[in-house]
């Protein structure tokens, strides 16, 4: 199936209706319209339709009514042309006949046939329209908008819940042009292929796809701090199941009951998913016949799961000999019920079933039998209705906990099925009420009709089935609307953090005791420790009898979906073998169900696993981790777990990062204490900011070293920051263990478990968790057993996802044997550290960096290329014995844990995580020359950043380290720290970055006077074509089109060094934001943009000269007009950006507060800047 095509068709399609259906609806409430002459009373009752309700708005009035009848004529349309296409229409309603144009219906209705079904009054209209006897100036469109509506009302008896009688303002609202090639129906027909039709699941893929522009703006809300309203649920958690995993679902659970009551089923042979158990077993749910089964789908969405249900459902039936013109009556009347809250999924769902037993039945449709889907409604009754009511009634009838169920309906759309009925029957008391009939009362008539609502839709909630299958929506606590959200926490106290937990614990107990359960939901209640009560609630109500963990993009290449696929038995059997399924290494949609169906054909394939309950529980924190071996499942059972000896801790949540949070480079830092020890130094520094671990890439054994936290009067301002509704924003947690030695893993990390050496002064992050000892020397053990494959290879198993959570780590186990490794170890690993505090600091992000490698006396050699190579050679044995020293350290630890069989010291180089090594720091499939080439270009780039800091004083030659880096230091400043520099720092803190030659501190020509500073003269020439050629272009070039980009990547968009930079890039002008002053744009603007304008207007001169010289040769007069209207452009850009935007700010004469970071201080001066992309996104 062409989904592409279909979610193009969908979407464009909401857009199209949408807009006609908007037209339509302002010239019918016209005052002189037709529609108000002709149909009044439809007139009217659109107009009360538009009437407010609550608290809408009349513009959210009449975007709702937009957007209802816009999709009901979607709906109507698509299920059209599936009839049409497998022919269940008598003439194509939306569809031409073979070689024709026009819909069938049309075409027959001009050759004057018209179905006898449809109202003669309509039959007459139309002929008169089509025959010219009825003025239209659009007959034949004006015919066929009849013949639909009629075609509509015909098939409301086989189908009331997609086809309601249209004679209401829907029938005023349906789009004009349906008839040209680029009507609605055109694209419908385009779209919807016979091919495409060929399964009713197009139904579904239709509507997700309809409703996938409006599921972005909900998340788009929530990006914004906007909750999800009950009327938003549908379009946040619709999220269509592809038909591999729902056969795998209904095999495995409703094949699987069969099976157990048929062993000898020919069944078997269709299910390709069905997974048979190891075991044999004797005690399972009995079934007698096909009739006794009941199948649900509590979120059932368009019905995916019923209509493959229906497949297996009719299989059965004709094994057991049923007359076929009554296997889909049976199956629609007795087997298979739905259960939904969004109305427009209901029908679909309802639709998809008709059409399935009408495939199987041609008779069908001539039934008029509905099938079991109830679309859940909020029902309110008024203080004293219900008790009225049941006076009328018969109060007996009306028990506590009668009264409470028909009270849990007041909120249906927003609690769905997680609703429990208070009565467990209520089928007798329905029955008795609608034997009855209502009251004598006519007031109490609309009551009557909300109570039977109430109690039929209990009885769907209420009862007990043998099969649940399900896809359940997902939603975290952070989407959900307030209501929902305490609605949850009181219904639903240990799964209140997601909708889907919600709904797996309310599923199970849907199910009869031995009956089966068949889920897809996110994957992560297997592992997180928040999902730990979940799965103890799973392991004591079920067993697991399989699962399957799709890939990533098992729905879509494009779509990132960590979900997991599942079936339950109502049934604890602890020593069950469960069979697991781990497709998550095979990438892409197409592959996964192929590897699924491998792995089921074939168990000793690597991806398939037996465990049963027993062993997932041997686990600390029961995480259904099905591939871990036996020998892991003995170390944690002699284990001493990690929290016994170490201090496992999650850091502070500063509730706002932009606020409270920089890069350490964009602060003064002076304005920071790198050396504290306790809270209590923070108040007696003085200080405002202290380093922060915020968790960062993957890296091990040391780095990650690159942010500075608020924490000025032990944490004083973050301590008491409160938002509006007076609640602490700030979670300053474990604050007693900040500026504490420690080791410190990334919470969220896509490279896998990295744990690094953190020395005192930090306060640490909620993702930069962290590790405390009372030991240093138990804690360079514990960096060694957590930086080897025990961790990366094998315990780490037990946090799968991204997320490594404290709860994980901190049941880490420790053998008394590893833990005897101290004293064979500590060097070992002081070593991996140092080099890897080396490497960290060798670099000018690093706060400890002091001087470059390039200009390291130890490497240095007279030329700039032979400099490299042994640099390059230096790197090259840090890697390697960083390498060495790993796997020696790894090789230590597998011994002790007595894993020689699972695990390998080996280190592939893509792991040591040295910046120095290119195979970490670029990774992905480049060949060893293209990793030599960018590391080689980026040395060169990294040269260049480190002169442009000596020019503006932020280093200089004669001191390690940093020289200027305090806001508003002066040159003077400069000169005390570095009295007689070699290479002077520039003095007006502005360089000009221009194509060409125009001033004499330009940078380009300022870069090579430190190149021949500090490579010498003589091999000048042959410095510059190393670098020119190591970048690919010419200085000048780079300095003008890439360096500012690679700034503003070396430091993460807080770039230190600011661009000033007209539209069009013509005029360039670098600033140091520390050395910045108040008067630094008029700098820029009079020393610097209008001298450059000046001399722009004296070279024009010159070519001006040229180009009228007598003498002057044709060629150069040619070149001469063409630089003209080069330099014409760039005058008119200065001028408007000198007029627009660099004068106006001069004259403001800004201030600016580092302490306010980058992301305050650049956004101030507006367009004058080179725009960052992204600088005003929100950072966590």
């Amino acid at each position: 199936m062409d989904t592409a095509r279909l979610k193009k068709f969908a979407q464009y399609a909401r857009r199209a209706l949408l807009e006609q259906v908007s037209t339509k609806l302002t010239v019918v409430l016209a005052e002189d319209s037709a529609a108000r002459r002709e149909s009044p009373e439809a007139v009217q009752a659109l107009e009360k339709a538009l009437v407010p309700q609550q608290k809408q708005t009349p513009a959210e009035a009449r975007a709702q009514l937009i957007d209802r009848v816009a999709y009901t004529w979607f709906n109507r349309f698509c299920a059209l042309r599936f009839m049409d296409v497998n022919r269940y229409t008598r003439a194509g309603v939306v569809s031409p006949a073979e070689g024709q144009f026009q819909p069938e219906i049309l075409a027959d209705a001009k050759m004057g046939h018209v179905d006898e079904d449809i109202p003669e009054a309509t039959r007459q209209k139309v002929f008169a329209l089509l025959n010219g006897t009825a003025p239209s100036p659009d007959p034949q469109g004006e015919a066929y908008r009849l013949l639909v509506v009629a075609a509509c009302n015909v098939w409301y008896k086989a189908m009331p819940f997609l086809f309601e009688r249209i004679n209401d303002y829907t029938e005023l609202l349906m789009p004009d042009d349906l008839l040209s090639g680029t009507s609605i129906l055109a694209y419908t027909r385009e779209a919807m292929t016979p091919d495409a039709c060929a399964n009713v699941e197009v139904i579904g893929w239709l509507y997700q796809f309809y409703i996938s522009e409006k599921k972005d703006e909900v998340f788009d809300g929530l990006k914004k701090n906007q909750k999800i309203t009950p009327e938003n649920i549908p379009a946040a958690t619709q999220l269509f199941t592809p038909h591999w995993i729902v056969r795998y679902l209904v095999e495995n659970s409703l094949g699987r009951l069969w099976m157990l009551n048929r062993p000898q089923s020919r069944l078997v042979e269709r299910m390709e998913y069905y997974i048979q158990p190891e075991q044999e077993e004797t005690d399972f749910l009995r079934i007698a016949s096909p009739e006794d089964i009941k199948i649900c789908d509590p979120a059932c969405g368009s019905g995916h799961m019923l209509t493959y249900a229906f497949d297996l459902l009719y299989a059965m039936y004709e094994e057991e000999g049923a007359d076929p013109t009554s296997i889909a009556e049976k199956i629609l009347t007795h087997n298979l019920y739905g259960v939904e809250i969004d109305e427009r999924a209901g029908d679909l769902a309802a639709l998809a079933l008709v059409m399935k037993a009408r495939a199987k039945n041609r008779r069908f449709l001539s039934k008029e039998i509905k099938p079991n889907i109830c679309v859940l409604e909020n029902v309110a009754f008024a203080e004293g209705e219900l008790k009225r009511y049941a006076e009328a009634m018969g109060r007996e009838l009306f028990t506590p906990s009668v009264l409470t169920t028909l009270y849990q309906f007041e909120e249906a759309d927003n609690f769905g099925s997680l609703i429990r009925p208070a009565e467990a029957n209520v089928a007798p008391l329905l029955h008795t009420l609608q034997e009855k009939g209502a009251p004598r009362d006519i007031q109490l008539h609309i009551t009557h009709a909300k109570v039977l609502l109430a109690l039929q839709q209990a009885a769907y909630l209420s009862q007990r089935y043998h099969v649940v299958i399900a896809n359940p929506p997902y939603m975290g606590g952070k989407g959900m609307n307030g209501r929902l959200g305490a609605w949850l926490k009181d219904n639903y106290p240990d799964n209140k953090s997601d909708l889907f937990a919600a709904f797996i614990e309310r599923i199970i107990t849907m199910v009869f005791d031995g009956g089966s359960l068949g889920l897809m939901t996110p994957f992560t209640w297997m592992f997180l420790g928040s999902y730990e009560k979940l799965r103890h609630f799973i392991l004591n109500q079920t067993t697991i009898t399989t699962l399957v963990r799709p890939e990533y993009h098992a729905f879509f290449e494009s779509a990132y979906v960590p979900v997991c696929a599942f079936t339950l038995l109502r049934q604890k059997l602890p020593n069950h073998m469960g069979c697991y399924i781990d497709l998550k290494n095979f990438y892409g949609a197409e592959l996964q169900p192929q590897k699924a169906l491998e792995a089921i054909d074939n168990p000793d394939c690597g991806w398939f696993y037996r465990v049963s309950s027993s062993d997932l529980r041997s686990l600390p924190g029961v995480p259904i981790a099905y591939w871990i071996s036996q020998s892991i499942r003995n170390i944690y059972k002699i284990s001493t777990r990690l929290e016994e000896l170490a201090s496992p801790r999650q850091g502070l949540a500063s509730g706002d990062n932009n606020r409270f949070v920089r890069s350490w480079h964009e602060v003064s830092t002076l304005s920071i204490k790198f050396d504290a020890t306790t809270n209590e130094h923070t108040i007696r520094s003085s200080r405002k900011w202290f380093p922060y671990n915020k968790g960062g890439d993957y890296r091990k054994w040391y780095g990650n070293q690159s942010f500075v936290v608020n924490w000025e009067n032990d944490g004083q301002e973050i301590r008491n920051f409160f938002g509006e509704d007076g609640r602490l924003r700030s979670r300053p947690q474990n604050t007693n263990y900040f500026f504490r030695e420690a080791l410190s893993w990334s919470k969220i990390t896509s490279g896998g478990f990295s744990l690094r050496f953190f020395p005192s002064g930090f306060v640490f992050d909620v993702a930069g968790c962290s590790i405390f000892f009372e030991s240093t020397r138990l804690l360079k053990t514990i960096l060694g057993i957590m930086n080897s494959p025990i961790m990366n290879g094998a315990i780490n198993s037990l946090s799968p996802t991204l997320n490594f959570e404290v709860g994980h780590v901190a049941n880490f186990p420790l053998t008394n044997q590893s833990i005897q490794q101290q004293d064979s170890t500590i060097d070992l690993i002081d070593n991996l550290v140092s080099i890897s505090n080396g490497d960290w600091d060798a670099y000018e992000t690093s706060w400890d960096f002091t001087v470059l490698p390039l200009l390291a006396p130890e490497h240095r050699k007279p030329t700039l290329a032979e400099t490299y190579a042994t640099l390059r050679q230096h790197w090259q044995s840090m890697t390697d014995e960083m390498q060495r020293l790993e796997e020696e350290n790894n090789r230590i630890f597998i011994e002790a844990y007595g894993l020689q069989d699972e695990l390998t010291p080996d280190v592939p180089l893509k792991e040591i995580t040295l910046t120095c090594n290119p195979h970490y720091r670029y990774g992905g499939d480049k060949t060893p020359e293209e990793l030599e080439a960018q590391l080689l270009a980026d040395t060169m780039r990294e040269f260049i950043s480190y002169a442009v800091g000596c020019m503006f004083g932020r280093y200089a030659l004669e001191k390690p380290g940093l020289v200027l880096a305090n806001q508003g230091e002066t040159l003077d400043d400069y000169l005390a720290q570095v009295p007689e520099p070699s290479f002077p720092a520039d003095k007006d803190n502005v360089i000009p970055i221009l194509d060409g030659y125009w001033f004499e501190d330009d940078m380009a020509d300022r870069f090579q006077s430190f190149v021949r500073l500090t490579f010498g003269q003589e091999h000048y020439a042959a410095n510059v074509a190393f670098i020119e050629e190591s970048l690919g272009k010419s200085l000048r070039a780079y300095f003008v089109k890439d360096f500012y980009a690679d700034h503003l990547k070396r430091y993460k968009k807080r770039p230190i060094y600011w661009l000033f930079s007209s539209p069009g890039g013509s005029f360039n002008a670098l600033i140091y934001m520390h050395r910045y002053r108040p008067d630094t744009v008029s700098v820029v603007l009079n020393d610097y943009l209008r001298e450059f304008r000046t001399k722009l207007k004296g070279r024009k001169e010159q070519l001006e000269a040229v180009s009228i010289s007598a003498s002057a040769a044709q060629g150069d007069k040619t070149k001469a007009l063409k630089e003209i209207e080069k330099i014409k452009k760039m005058l008119t850009e200065i001028d408007d950006y000198e007029r627009d935007t660099l004068y106006p700010l001069a004259t403001r004469q800004l201030s600016i507060d580092l302490d306010d970071g980058v992301k305050v201080n650049y956004l101030k001066f507006g367009t004058a800047l080179k725009k960052i992309p992204g600088l005003e996104a929100k950072v966590e």
